[in-house]
């Protein structure tokens, strides 16, 4: 076992974002807690289920990056203070203050009712891709699925929803359009602003003339209440939209390429359709769209695995790493929709546990169900190998294009 510091470059190659779960491997056997060395920053990943289960409930590792020190800066630049200030990257008492209003509108009795919109949203989807006989999953299917479900939530103009995924698009892709690091830095930092300025109009626009919606909500808990800043309404509509689509289409994504390179296992949830909730969380643990749980600071110095993590680190938890780990889940690199259900930690873990999993595991369902149902001789239309997919140093695990084939 070493502690040796490992280059993010020599990391975070082509071939491991086509495939990071060799590597995954190695890391929890040789360095199950590995200082990673980048011209941005340096941090330590953490690999092993049982640690990354205690790090993602470690009080000492700390979420507001915007405490003392400011972390933000070496993480995500100037330009993210006005959209990330949200209880994503927040503590207690802070970030249940921000949870406890933005938890409204996930109880499981209003995500439920929303149940026969998103088969609608589904059935609409399809109904275009159906007669083509192929399709690109990603464009056609999975990114617009959890996008107009999460805008209608917002209150977002369906005349908006065009532009709004545009450019939610520019920054889940940055690193993939092949243009030269200055420019792509300011094509980000446009779509920031972009979004920025959208969703302080949507919000001014919704103070004139509130509805039943979440923006309306949050508004609400701000003018009303008292107990959110205007920038906090800002940032926490601005993560409701981020994170309601992106790690939910990036899912819907990787499942189905998990399915079609494991014939048997497609033919199994097709011969038993009832086993689908049961294999929506199978799928996630064995290819989770959040590979590394968002960063977190120590607040101390800490030892895991007798590696010393001096305060002021930044830390990773490796969720997909945890989620192969043989110690917890037997043959765990295998997809086995048959699997006993165990904590899988694709969803999180502790006070930052997801907030949207009633939604996220809904939209899988029905989504992942339809496709398996409309799209018979379903099949990937290039070798998995040769799939496009977002970079290995992104924070998403997922592909830009998905493209397939089947019988119409």
């Amino acid at each position: 076992m070493t502690d040796k510091a490992v280059p993010a470059a020599e990391l975070y190659t082509d071939e491991f974002a086509a495939d990071p779960y060799p590597a995954f491997a190695k890391l929890r056997t040789d360095s199950p807690v590995c200082p990673v060395t980048s011209p941005r920053f340096d941090s330590f990943l953490i690999t092993r289920f049982e640690d990354a289960k205690a790090a993602l409930n470690d009080p000492r590792l700390s979420k507001d990056l915007y405490g003392p020190g400011d972390h933000y800066l070496r993480i995500f630049g100037p330009n993210s203070a006005g959209l990330n200030k949200n209880m994503l990257n927040s503590d207690p008492p802070e970030h249940s203050r921000l949870r406890q209003v933005t938890g409204r509108a996930f109880a499981p009795r209003r995500i439920e009712a929303l149940r026969p919109r998103v088969a609608e949203i589904v059935s609409g989807l399809l109904d275009k891709v159906e007669p083509q006989g192929k399709a690109d999953l990603m464009r056609d299917f999975a990114i617009p699925l959890p996008m107009l479900v999460v805008s209608e939530l917002l209150g977002i103009p369906r005349t908006d929803n065009d532009n709004v995924l545009e450019w939610t698009q520019v920054i889940r892709e940055s690193g993939s359009s092949g243009r030269p690091p200055a420019e792509e830095k300011a094509r980000v930092q446009e779509a920031q602003a972009w979004l920025h300025g959208y969703l302080q109009d949507l919000v001014t626009a919704k103070r004139a003339e509130p509805g039943d919606d979440m923006v309306s909500m949050l508004i609400s808990a701000c003018d009303e209440e008292g107990v959110l800043s205007e920038r906090e309404l800002v940032s926490t509509a601005f993560l409701l939209l981020f994170a309601g689509h992106q790690t939910t289409a990036d899912f819907i994504g990787n499942a189905m390429v998990a399915l079609l390179t494991n014939p048997e296992q497609l033919a199994l949830l097709r011969k038993t359709p009832e086993l689908l909730p049961h294999a929506i969380e199978e799928l996630l643990r064995f290819d989770g769209p959040l590979p590394v749980a968002s960063p977190r600071v120590a607040t101390e110095d800490l030892e895991y695995q007798g590696v010393r993590i001096p305060e002021g680190s930044i830390v990773g938890v490796v969720i997909n790493s945890a989620n192969h780990d043989s110690a917890q889940f037997e043959d765990g690199d295998r997809l086995d929709l048959t699997r006993e259900r165990g904590p899988h930690l694709g969803f999180g873990h502790g006070v930052h546990y997801c907030l949207g999993v009633s939604l996220a595991r809904m939209e899988a369902q029905i989504g992942i169900g339809a496709l398996l149902r409309r799209l018979p001789g379903l099949a990937l239309s290039v070798p998995v190998d040769k799939l496009r997919r977002l970079p290995a140093a992104s924070p998403f695990r997922g592909l830009i294009e998905l493209p397939v084939h089947f019988t119409a």
